[in-house]
Protein backbone atom coordinates (compact mmCIF):
# COMPACT_ATOMS: atom_id res chain seq x y z
CA UNK A 1 0.00 0.00 0.00
CA UNK A 2 1.40 3.42 -0.96
CA UNK A 3 1.95 6.09 1.73
CA UNK A 4 -0.80 8.21 0.17
CA UNK A 5 -3.30 5.38 0.59
CA UNK A 6 -2.17 4.86 4.17
CA UNK A 7 -2.73 8.56 4.94
CA UNK A 8 -6.11 8.43 3.23
CA UNK A 9 -7.19 5.62 5.53
CA UNK A 10 -5.67 7.05 8.69
CA UNK A 11 -7.20 10.50 8.24
CA UNK A 12 -10.32 9.34 6.36
CA UNK A 13 -9.78 11.80 3.52
CA UNK A 14 -10.34 10.78 -0.13
CA UNK A 15 -7.11 9.62 -1.77
CA UNK A 16 -7.40 11.97 -4.75
CA UNK A 17 -7.57 14.99 -2.44
CA UNK A 18 -4.33 13.98 -0.72
CA UNK A 19 -2.61 13.40 -4.08
CA UNK A 20 -3.86 16.74 -5.47
CA UNK A 21 -2.76 18.53 -2.29
CA UNK A 22 0.81 17.30 -2.78
CA UNK A 23 1.38 17.74 -6.50
CA UNK A 24 5.06 18.65 -6.12
CA UNK A 25 6.00 15.32 -4.55
CA UNK A 26 5.57 11.68 -5.42
CA UNK A 27 3.35 10.27 -2.64
CA UNK A 28 4.24 6.72 -3.74
CA UNK A 29 7.96 7.22 -3.07
CA UNK A 30 8.47 9.33 0.03
CA UNK A 31 11.67 9.87 1.96
CA UNK A 32 11.99 10.59 5.67
CA UNK A 33 11.28 14.21 6.52
CA UNK A 34 9.00 14.87 3.54
CA UNK A 35 6.13 17.17 4.54
CA UNK A 36 2.72 15.87 3.46
CA UNK A 37 -0.32 18.13 3.38
CA UNK A 38 -3.51 16.52 4.72
CA UNK A 39 -6.45 18.63 3.50
CA UNK A 40 -9.29 19.46 5.85
CA UNK A 41 -7.19 19.25 9.00
CA UNK A 42 -5.37 21.57 11.36
CA UNK A 43 -2.84 20.57 14.01
CA UNK A 44 -3.73 21.65 17.54
CA UNK A 45 -1.15 21.73 20.38
CA UNK A 46 -1.91 19.63 23.45
CA UNK A 47 0.13 19.62 26.69
CA UNK A 48 0.83 16.14 28.02
CA UNK A 49 -0.56 15.49 31.51
CA UNK A 50 0.34 12.91 34.12
CA UNK A 51 -0.82 9.41 33.19
CA UNK A 52 -1.55 10.47 29.57
CA UNK A 53 -0.89 7.86 26.89
CA UNK A 54 -1.43 7.95 23.15
CA UNK A 55 -4.11 5.31 23.55
CA UNK A 56 -5.92 7.36 26.19
CA UNK A 57 -5.71 10.58 24.15
CA UNK A 58 -6.76 8.80 20.96
CA UNK A 59 -9.76 7.15 22.60
CA UNK A 60 -10.94 10.42 24.18
CA UNK A 61 -10.70 12.33 20.91
CA UNK A 62 -11.46 9.53 18.43
CA UNK A 63 -8.01 9.82 16.88
CA UNK A 64 -5.83 7.14 15.31
CA UNK A 65 -2.62 6.45 17.24
CA UNK A 66 -0.78 6.06 13.94
CA UNK A 67 -2.09 9.45 12.76
CA UNK A 68 -0.81 11.13 15.93
CA UNK A 69 2.57 9.41 15.63
CA UNK A 70 2.93 10.46 11.99
CA UNK A 71 1.98 14.06 12.75
CA UNK A 72 4.52 14.25 15.59
CA UNK A 73 7.19 12.12 13.84
CA UNK A 74 7.23 9.75 16.79
CA UNK A 75 9.03 6.42 16.67
CA UNK A 76 7.95 5.20 20.11
CA UNK A 77 4.36 5.61 21.35
CA UNK A 78 5.60 5.45 24.93
CA UNK A 79 7.91 8.47 24.73
CA UNK A 80 5.41 10.96 26.16
CA UNK A 81 6.50 13.06 29.14
CA UNK A 82 4.32 15.40 31.24
CA UNK A 83 4.63 18.99 30.06
CA UNK A 84 5.62 18.04 26.51
CA UNK A 85 3.60 19.38 23.60
CA UNK A 86 1.82 16.90 21.36
CA UNK A 87 0.15 18.07 18.15
CA UNK A 88 -3.26 16.58 17.54
CA UNK A 89 -4.91 16.38 14.09
CA UNK A 90 -8.26 18.16 14.25
CA UNK A 91 -10.73 17.68 11.42
CA UNK A 92 -12.41 20.81 10.06
CA UNK A 93 -16.19 20.49 10.08
CA UNK A 94 -17.27 24.15 10.35
CA UNK A 95 -17.17 26.85 7.69
CA UNK A 96 -14.64 29.68 7.76
CA UNK A 97 -16.55 32.17 5.59
CA UNK A 98 -18.29 34.67 7.86
CA UNK A 99 -21.70 36.16 7.17
CA UNK A 100 -21.50 38.73 9.97
CA UNK A 101 -19.60 41.63 8.37
CA UNK A 102 -19.82 43.51 5.05
CA UNK A 103 -17.68 41.70 2.52
CA UNK A 104 -14.99 43.78 0.83
CA UNK A 105 -12.01 42.70 -1.25
CA UNK A 106 -9.69 42.63 1.77
CA UNK A 107 -11.84 40.10 3.62
CA UNK A 108 -12.20 38.05 0.44
CA UNK A 109 -8.43 37.90 -0.08
CA UNK A 110 -7.85 36.74 3.51
CA UNK A 111 -10.53 34.07 3.24
CA UNK A 112 -9.18 32.76 -0.05
CA UNK A 113 -5.74 32.42 1.58
CA UNK A 114 -7.30 30.56 4.50
CA UNK A 115 -9.15 28.16 2.22
CA UNK A 116 -5.97 27.49 0.22
CA UNK A 117 -4.11 26.67 3.44
CA UNK A 118 -6.83 24.34 4.72
CA UNK A 119 -7.66 22.77 1.35
CA UNK A 120 -4.41 22.76 -0.66
CA UNK A 121 -5.94 20.77 -3.52
CA UNK A 122 -7.70 23.92 -4.74
CA UNK A 123 -5.97 26.22 -7.22
CA UNK A 124 -5.93 30.01 -6.91
CA UNK A 125 -5.08 32.31 -9.80
CA UNK A 126 -5.38 35.99 -10.62
CA UNK A 127 -7.16 36.32 -13.96
CA UNK A 128 -6.45 40.05 -14.17
CA UNK A 129 -6.51 43.25 -12.18
CA UNK A 130 -9.10 45.95 -11.63
CA UNK A 131 -8.73 49.61 -12.54
CA UNK A 132 -7.07 50.25 -9.17
CA UNK A 133 -4.83 47.20 -9.45
CA UNK A 134 -6.76 44.85 -7.17
CA UNK A 135 -6.47 41.20 -8.22
CA UNK A 136 -9.51 39.51 -9.73
CA UNK A 137 -9.12 36.06 -8.23
CA UNK A 138 -10.30 32.69 -9.45
CA UNK A 139 -10.71 29.51 -7.39
CA UNK A 140 -10.61 26.15 -9.18
CA UNK A 141 -11.82 22.90 -7.65
CA UNK A 142 -11.88 19.47 -9.26
CA UNK A 143 -10.33 17.78 -12.27
CA UNK A 144 -13.20 16.47 -14.38
CA UNK A 145 -13.80 16.97 -18.08
CA UNK A 146 -16.97 19.01 -17.50
CA UNK A 147 -16.21 22.69 -16.86
CA UNK A 148 -18.57 24.94 -14.89
CA UNK A 149 -17.99 28.60 -14.10
CA UNK A 150 -19.69 30.82 -11.50
CA UNK A 151 -19.08 34.44 -10.52
CA UNK A 152 -20.40 37.18 -8.25
CA UNK A 153 -20.29 40.94 -7.65
CA UNK A 154 -20.31 42.23 -11.20
CA UNK A 155 -22.26 45.03 -9.55
CA UNK A 156 -20.71 46.83 -6.59
CA UNK A 157 -23.77 47.10 -4.35
CA UNK A 158 -24.51 43.40 -4.84
CA UNK A 159 -21.53 42.36 -2.69
CA UNK A 160 -23.67 39.91 -0.70
CA UNK A 161 -23.43 37.61 -3.74
CA UNK A 162 -19.68 37.20 -3.07
CA UNK A 163 -20.41 36.11 0.50
CA UNK A 164 -23.00 33.59 -0.69
CA UNK A 165 -20.76 32.12 -3.38
CA UNK A 166 -17.79 31.83 -1.01
CA UNK A 167 -19.93 30.10 1.63
CA UNK A 168 -21.12 27.63 -1.02
CA UNK A 169 -17.51 26.94 -1.95
CA UNK A 170 -16.61 26.48 1.73
CA UNK A 171 -19.47 24.02 2.26
CA UNK A 172 -18.43 22.09 -0.84
CA UNK A 173 -14.84 21.80 0.45
CA UNK A 174 -15.97 20.65 3.89
CA UNK A 175 -18.14 18.00 2.28
CA UNK A 176 -15.25 16.76 0.14
CA UNK A 177 -12.73 16.35 2.95
CA UNK A 178 -15.25 14.86 5.40
CA UNK A 179 -16.58 12.31 2.87
CA UNK A 180 -20.04 13.69 3.63
CA UNK A 181 -22.90 14.53 1.30
CA UNK A 182 -24.02 18.04 0.43
CA UNK A 183 -27.81 18.01 0.19
CA UNK A 184 -27.64 14.22 -0.37
CA UNK A 185 -25.12 14.64 -3.21
CA UNK A 186 -21.87 12.64 -3.12
CA UNK A 187 -19.43 15.49 -3.72
CA UNK A 188 -16.28 13.44 -4.36
CA UNK A 189 -17.96 12.22 -7.54
CA UNK A 190 -18.50 15.85 -8.54
CA UNK A 191 -14.84 16.59 -7.84
CA UNK A 192 -13.74 13.80 -10.17
CA UNK A 193 -16.22 14.66 -12.90
CA UNK A 194 -16.22 18.48 -12.92
CA UNK A 195 -13.75 21.34 -12.86
CA UNK A 196 -15.44 24.20 -11.02
CA UNK A 197 -14.24 27.76 -11.66
CA UNK A 198 -15.26 30.50 -9.21
CA UNK A 199 -14.59 34.24 -9.56
CA UNK A 200 -16.11 35.48 -6.29
CA UNK A 201 -15.66 39.23 -6.88
CA UNK A 202 -15.53 40.58 -10.42
CA UNK A 203 -15.66 44.24 -9.30
CA UNK A 204 -13.43 44.64 -6.20
CA UNK A 205 -12.93 48.40 -6.63
CA UNK A 206 -16.67 49.03 -6.79
CA UNK A 207 -17.44 46.81 -3.82
CA UNK A 208 -14.84 48.59 -1.69
CA UNK A 209 -16.22 51.97 -2.79
CA UNK A 210 -19.73 51.00 -1.66
CA UNK A 211 -18.51 49.65 1.69
CA UNK A 212 -15.69 52.05 2.58
CA UNK A 213 -16.00 55.11 0.35
CA UNK A 214 -13.33 56.44 -2.02
CA UNK A 215 -9.63 56.53 -1.36
CA UNK A 216 -7.86 59.88 -1.24
CA UNK A 217 -6.33 59.24 -4.67
CA UNK A 218 -9.64 59.05 -6.54
CA UNK A 219 -12.06 60.80 -4.21
CA UNK A 220 -12.72 63.83 -6.41
CA UNK A 221 -13.30 61.78 -9.58
CA UNK A 222 -15.84 59.37 -8.08
CA UNK A 223 -17.72 62.14 -6.26
CA UNK A 224 -18.08 63.98 -9.57
CA UNK A 225 -19.39 60.79 -11.22
CA UNK A 226 -21.75 60.43 -8.24
CA UNK A 227 -23.22 63.89 -8.92
CA UNK A 228 -21.46 65.51 -6.00
CA UNK A 229 -22.61 63.01 -3.37
CA UNK A 230 -20.23 61.17 -1.05
CA UNK A 231 -22.86 58.47 -0.40
CA UNK A 232 -22.07 55.39 -2.51
CA UNK A 233 -24.39 52.74 -1.09
CA UNK A 234 -26.34 52.38 -4.37
CA UNK A 235 -23.30 52.46 -6.69
CA UNK A 236 -23.30 49.53 -9.20
CA UNK A 237 -20.50 50.44 -11.59
CA UNK A 238 -16.76 49.90 -11.48
CA UNK A 239 -14.57 52.70 -10.10
CA UNK A 240 -14.63 54.53 -13.49
CA UNK A 241 -18.41 54.64 -13.56
CA UNK A 242 -18.91 51.85 -16.12
CA UNK A 243 -21.53 49.15 -15.59
CA UNK A 244 -19.54 45.93 -16.05
CA UNK A 245 -22.62 43.88 -16.93
CA UNK A 246 -23.29 46.20 -19.88
CA UNK A 247 -19.80 45.73 -21.32
CA UNK A 248 -20.01 42.61 -23.45
CA UNK A 249 -20.23 42.41 -27.26
CA UNK A 250 -23.79 41.08 -27.52
CA UNK A 251 -25.70 43.93 -29.18
CA UNK A 252 -23.68 46.33 -27.07
CA UNK A 253 -24.54 49.13 -29.52
CA UNK A 254 -28.24 48.82 -28.65
CA UNK A 255 -27.52 49.35 -24.96
CA UNK A 256 -25.18 52.25 -25.73
CA UNK A 257 -27.91 53.95 -27.72
CA UNK A 258 -30.79 53.49 -25.33
CA UNK A 259 -29.14 53.77 -21.91
CA UNK A 260 -29.68 57.25 -20.50
CA UNK A 261 -26.20 57.77 -19.04
CA UNK A 262 -23.93 58.87 -21.90
CA UNK A 263 -20.94 59.33 -19.63
CA UNK A 264 -19.60 57.65 -16.50
CA UNK A 265 -22.32 57.15 -13.88
CA UNK A 266 -23.03 55.15 -10.72
CA UNK A 267 -25.03 52.66 -12.83
CA UNK A 268 -26.09 51.67 -16.37
CA UNK A 269 -23.36 53.42 -18.40
CA UNK A 270 -22.07 50.77 -20.87
CA UNK A 271 -18.74 52.47 -21.48
CA UNK A 272 -17.19 54.06 -24.56
CA UNK A 273 -16.85 50.64 -26.21
CA UNK A 274 -17.46 47.01 -25.35
CA UNK A 275 -14.82 45.42 -23.12
CA UNK A 276 -13.26 48.82 -22.41
CA UNK A 277 -12.86 47.98 -18.72
CA UNK A 278 -10.13 45.66 -17.40
CA UNK A 279 -12.58 43.72 -15.21
CA UNK A 280 -14.88 42.89 -18.14
CA UNK A 281 -11.95 42.03 -20.40
CA UNK A 282 -10.50 39.70 -17.74
CA UNK A 283 -13.80 37.82 -17.58
CA UNK A 284 -14.09 37.58 -21.36
CA UNK A 285 -10.51 36.31 -21.63
CA UNK A 286 -11.17 33.71 -18.93
CA UNK A 287 -14.15 32.34 -20.84
CA UNK A 288 -12.33 32.35 -24.18
CA UNK A 289 -9.40 30.49 -22.67
CA UNK A 290 -11.39 27.77 -20.91
CA UNK A 291 -14.52 27.20 -23.02
CA UNK A 292 -16.80 26.38 -20.07
CA UNK A 293 -19.76 24.07 -20.57
CA UNK A 294 -22.05 26.41 -18.61
CA UNK A 295 -21.83 29.62 -16.62
CA UNK A 296 -23.76 31.20 -13.74
CA UNK A 297 -23.53 34.87 -12.76
CA UNK A 298 -24.90 35.71 -9.30
CA UNK A 299 -26.69 39.05 -8.93
CA UNK A 300 -29.43 40.51 -6.70
CA UNK A 301 -32.45 40.75 -6.47
CA UNK A 302 -35.83 39.22 -7.37
CA UNK A 303 -35.65 35.46 -6.63
CA UNK A 304 -35.65 34.72 -10.35
CA UNK A 305 -33.15 33.86 -13.04
CA UNK A 306 -32.74 34.50 -16.76
CA UNK A 307 -31.59 31.75 -19.09
CA UNK A 308 -32.15 32.74 -22.73
CA UNK A 309 -30.72 35.20 -25.21
CA UNK A 310 -31.99 35.87 -28.73
CA UNK A 311 -32.69 32.17 -29.33
CA UNK A 312 -29.01 31.19 -29.09
CA UNK A 313 -29.54 29.06 -25.97
CA UNK A 314 -29.41 25.26 -26.55
CA UNK A 315 -32.18 22.81 -25.48
CA UNK A 316 -30.07 21.84 -22.46
CA UNK A 317 -30.66 25.32 -21.02
CA UNK A 318 -34.37 24.68 -20.55
CA UNK A 319 -33.69 21.36 -18.80
CA UNK A 320 -31.33 23.06 -16.39
CA UNK A 321 -33.72 25.98 -15.89
CA UNK A 322 -36.54 23.65 -14.84
CA UNK A 323 -34.27 21.93 -12.34
CA UNK A 324 -32.98 25.23 -10.95
CA UNK A 325 -36.57 26.38 -10.55
CA UNK A 326 -37.54 23.14 -8.77
CA UNK A 327 -34.67 23.10 -6.25
CA UNK A 328 -34.75 26.82 -5.40
CA UNK A 329 -38.29 28.09 -5.82
CA UNK A 330 -36.89 30.87 -7.99
CA UNK A 331 -38.82 31.85 -11.13
CA UNK A 332 -37.26 30.88 -14.47
CA UNK A 333 -37.48 33.63 -17.11
CA UNK A 334 -36.28 32.86 -20.60
CA UNK A 335 -35.93 36.32 -22.14
CA UNK A 336 -35.78 39.92 -21.00
CA UNK A 337 -35.29 43.07 -23.03
CA UNK A 338 -31.62 43.44 -22.22
CA UNK A 339 -28.32 43.13 -24.08
CA UNK A 340 -24.56 43.36 -23.53
CA UNK A 341 -24.59 41.29 -20.34
CA UNK A 342 -22.01 38.64 -19.48
CA UNK A 343 -24.61 35.87 -19.76
CA UNK A 344 -25.94 37.29 -23.05
CA UNK A 345 -22.50 37.32 -24.64
CA UNK A 346 -21.64 33.82 -23.42
CA UNK A 347 -24.85 32.31 -24.84
CA UNK A 348 -24.47 34.18 -28.12
CA UNK A 349 -20.80 33.29 -28.51
CA UNK A 350 -20.79 29.65 -27.40
CA UNK A 351 -24.42 28.47 -27.75
CA UNK A 352 -24.17 26.90 -24.29
CA UNK A 353 -26.26 27.30 -21.12
CA UNK A 354 -25.80 30.60 -19.30
CA UNK A 355 -27.73 31.98 -16.34
CA UNK A 356 -28.11 35.24 -14.45
CA UNK A 357 -29.29 34.33 -10.95
CA UNK A 358 -31.04 37.14 -9.05
CA UNK A 359 -30.71 36.33 -5.34
CA UNK A 360 -33.06 37.57 -2.63
CA UNK A 361 -35.68 40.31 -2.63
CA UNK A 362 -35.75 43.99 -1.75
CA UNK A 363 -33.59 47.00 -2.55
CA UNK A 364 -29.87 46.67 -3.19
CA UNK A 365 -27.72 46.32 -1.25
CA UNK A 366 -29.69 43.53 0.40
CA UNK A 367 -29.30 43.33 4.18
CA UNK A 368 -27.20 40.59 5.79
CA UNK A 369 -30.37 39.41 7.56
CA UNK A 370 -31.32 37.77 4.23
CA UNK A 371 -28.07 35.80 3.99
CA UNK A 372 -29.24 32.49 5.47
CA UNK A 373 -32.46 32.44 3.43
CA UNK A 374 -30.59 33.26 0.22
CA UNK A 375 -28.00 30.60 0.93
CA UNK A 376 -30.61 27.91 1.59
CA UNK A 377 -32.47 28.62 -1.65
CA UNK A 378 -29.38 28.81 -3.86
CA UNK A 379 -27.64 25.66 -2.56
CA UNK A 380 -29.69 23.50 -4.89
CA UNK A 381 -28.82 25.64 -7.91
CA UNK A 382 -25.12 25.48 -7.04
CA UNK A 383 -25.15 21.70 -6.85
CA UNK A 384 -27.41 21.12 -9.84
CA UNK A 385 -25.16 23.31 -11.99
CA UNK A 386 -22.24 21.00 -11.16
CA UNK A 387 -23.82 17.54 -11.31
CA UNK A 388 -26.38 17.74 -14.14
Amino acid sequence: MTPARIYSRLFMVPLELIIDSNENINPANLITGTKIMIPGYVSVPYTIKEEDTLWKIGKARNLSIDAMMILNQMQNPNQLAPGDTLYLPERITQHHVSSKLPYGSGILTKQIKTLKKLYPFINIESIGTSVLGNPIQEIRIGKGLKKVHMNASFHANEWITSMVLMRLVNQYLISLTNRSTFRSVNTINLYNETELSIVPMVNPDGVDLVLSGPSTSNRQEVIEINEGSDEFVHWKANIRGVDLNNQFPANWEIEQERKSPKSPAPRDYPGSSSLSEPEAKAMADLIKKNQYDRILAFHTQGEEFYWGYEGFEPPESEILAKEFERVSGYKAIRNVDSHAGFKDWYIQEYKRPGFTIELGRGINPLPLSQFDDILHKVEGIFLAAIYL
